[in-house]
């Protein structure tokens, strides 16, 4: 398909974009409770029962709201519950990786609806945007006009400085240099009307895990993802938090000590490609740690003793962020099988047990439940984000 027909495809956002305080109250309210009675909205969002009542009156009527099923057993008429609606707003969401792409199409309550996966030896930015432009029309050419008109933007996750992100020579290194100077939005805008939103990668996957994970019980927590390369995020006020510049949550960037007392990061002591090379040195080939679905028992002579390195170095890692701001919680999340998550998790917590907590409230340690898809999940989740529901930490990057 031409671009200018995908353009066509997907420039008619008919939504209302930027939605008022209260309403992005509202739904951000039900994102994270489910659905609620209008009164119990009342009360939770401090609003009178009137103004409630007509805002969800007009969300209801835009398409984006749906009544639940009525509530019984108290007295009086059953109670409506009101719950974000799945097709009130859907979403594009690109990852780019060190080897491979995601683009999903996601719908309101953050249900993937289609999702495409590309493969490569480098992510040159020619072969990832045309990624994008045939996978917008592979996702968008079967869908009826209802559901293009409510499409609100792409969101793109990407590591931050992507162009220093190789150990490439000659002709190839330059290639991917070119990222340095890439404007996503002027790239997209060849094909695609819709509004572009970029984020860090680990932020996106942070987005993914408040929204739409299992930890929602708290409100402060810094967040551990462990990739190719290992990132992180920030939550505070019980939204994630992006900084000034988008790059709050660099965890991959916390000091250590390598082994002579020279100075290393965290991500070259606590990232997946250590396991990556230690594959290639007996000459396994590392693709099968990205083969989906994932099964790493095969590989668990290699796996373990990696498990143990990378669990004491979150653990050190866990109290650093805990210095700087009281964290609830350290939830880690990554790119590998649940079954390697729990047991890095679970190691994480015996090691901290031997760590110097003299001054610190040691957090709880846990599991992040979305996995290897949450930098898609999240990156799809931005334009929906930025247009719908309310940011707590708004005003505290400036």
């Amino acid at each position: 398909m031409e671009s200018a027909k995908i353009k066509e495809m997907v420039s008619g956002v008919n939504q209302a974009g930027v939605r008022d305080h209260n309403e992005r109250l509202i739904l951000s309210m039900l994102q994270r409770h489910g659905g609620l009675p209008g009164a119990d909205l009342a009360r939770l969002t401090g609003l009178s029962p009137q103004t409630a009542s007509i805002i969800l009156r007009r969300l209801e009527k835009d398409g984006m709201l749906m009544r639940g099923d009525p509530v019984r057993g108290r007295v009086g008429k059953p109670s409506i519950p009101m719950q974000l609606a799945p097709d009130g707003v859907f979403s594009i969401g690109m990852r780019i990786g060190r080897r491979g792409a995601d683009l999903l199409l996601q719908d309101f309550v953050g249900t993937t609806r289609q999702q495409l996966h590309t493969t490569y030896d480098i992510a040159f930015p020619d072969s990832v945007f045309r990624f994008l432009e045939t996978g917008l029309t592979d996702l968008l050419s079967d869908l009826p006009g209802p559901v293009l008109d409510r499409i609100c933007g792409i969101g793109i996750g990407t590591p931050f400085e992507l162009w220093k992100w190789h150990d490439l020579t000659g002709p190839n290194a330059e290639n991917f240099r070119n990222w340095k100077d890439i404007n996503f939005a002027q790239e997209v805008a060849r094909f695609s009307d819709l509004p572009v939103y970029v984020v860090n990668d680990a932020t996106a996957a942070c987005q993914a895990e408040h929204l739409f994970g299992s930890n929602k019980g708290f409100h402060d927590y810094a967040y551990f993802f462990i990739g190719s390369f290992i990132g992180g995020g920030v939550v505070m006020n019980g939204s994630v938090f992006e900084g000034n510049q988008g790059n709050a949550g660099a965890l991959g960037s916390l000091r250590t000590t390598g082994p002579l007392g020279e100075s290393r990061q965290l991500i070259d002591v606590a990232s997946i490609h250590l396991l990556e090379s230690r594959l290639v040195q007996v000459r396994i080939d590392p693709i099968v740690l990205w083969q989906q679905p994932q099964d790493w028992s095969g590989l668990m002579r290699y796996v373990e003793p990696w498990i143990g390195e990378t669990a004491q170095e979150l653990a050190k890692a866990a109290l650093s962020v805990c210095s700087v701001i009281d964290f609830e919680a350290i939830v880690i999340d990554g790119a590998f099988p649940a079954p390697v998550r729990d047991e890095l998790v679970a190691r994480v917590r015996r090691y901290l047990v031997n760590q110097d907590t003299r001054g610190l409230i040691a957090p709880e340690i846990v599991a992040g439940s979305v996995g290897a898809n949450a930098r898609a999940v999240g990156s799809a989740s931005s334009p929906v984000l930025k247009q719908f529901f309310l940011n707590t930490n708004a005003g505290l990057a400036r």
